[in-house]
């Protein structure tokens, strides 16, 4: 033995069992959380496709009122639709929304008018019929979009928009709301045979151009791909990581 190897300690593998173990129990997490990113990955795909489908698809009937209450959101989002009814302007709704990448001429702050449809058939759906801008948000200034009598909409069944922690309360006395929510909607006017779902109407159905149809977001941020290459990445290095220091602790340096 030569004097250098008689000096060095002896390497101390059980002190190394500790953090090994805790540092292939948090390299086990990040590579869960990676697994987990790619199945967000293949869902937002197959949600990117559904819509995709949905949205081109030419418009099929409402689903009848008596299928209503059984209906769950991911077997209609999106669903092109067709419905012929009476609109009653009288209750018409303005949701507050900032329109900045419009598709039609109107943009910026303003509000998205919804109208109940009480429908040839029966029963009573909201429909979103689109963006107006705060200027001509009183529907005098609009007359000519306030259409009468029956009329056929086309549009994309919505579910409820939902509520959290950061949504103002509605002013209801003031017509002023902050959720496209039809619950709400027909509580507050006392409409007992409301849909539970909205129809976003399609672009070009208001004569005069307003409301603005055809304003439905349709974008989809898909960043799950990059997520789970950074959890495998973090769980990659942190076992390389732990390696050098275990190979330095052994060799004594």
């Amino acid at each position: 033995m030569t004097p250098a190897a008689a000096g060095r300690p002896p390497a101390r593998w059980a002190s190394l069992i500790p953090p090994a173990v805790v540092a292939l129990a948090v390299a086990a997490g990040l590579v869960s959380l990676g697994v987990w990113q790619l199945h967000r990955l293949a869902w937002k795909e197959a949600l990117i496709r559904t819509v995709e489908e949905r949205t081109v698809a030419p418009p099929v009937p409402l689903p009848p009122r008596a299928d209503w209450a059984a209906l769950k959101p991911a077997d209609y989002e999106y669903r092109r639709v067709s419905a012929t009814g009476t609109f009653d302007h009288a209750e018409e709704v303005h949701v507050y929304r900032p329109l900045v990448s419009a598709r039609g001429p109107f943009h910026g702050v303003g509000d998205v008018v919804l109208t109940p449809l009480h429908l040839a058939s029966g029963g009573t759906v909201i429909v979103n019929r689109g963006f107006v801008p705060n200027e001509r948000l009183d529907p005098a200034t609009r007359a000519a979009g306030q259409v009468r009598g029956p009329v056929t909409v086309t549009g994309l069944m919505r579910s409820p928009q939902e509520r959290n922690g950061f949504t103002p309360a509605d002013d209801t006395a003031k017509n002023q709301w902050f959720t496209a929510d039809p619950g709400a909607v027909a509580k507050v006017y006392g409409i007992d045979d409301a849909a539970p779902f909205v129809v976003d109407e399609d672009a070009g159905q208001a004569p005069g151009g307003l409301p603005q149809g055809g304003e439905t977001v349709l974008d989809f941020p898909n960043s799950h791909l990059q997520y789970a290459l950074t959890w495998f990445g973090l769980a990659l290095a942190l076992v390389g990581v732990f390696g050098v220091w275990a190979w330095r602790q052994v060799r004594g340096t």
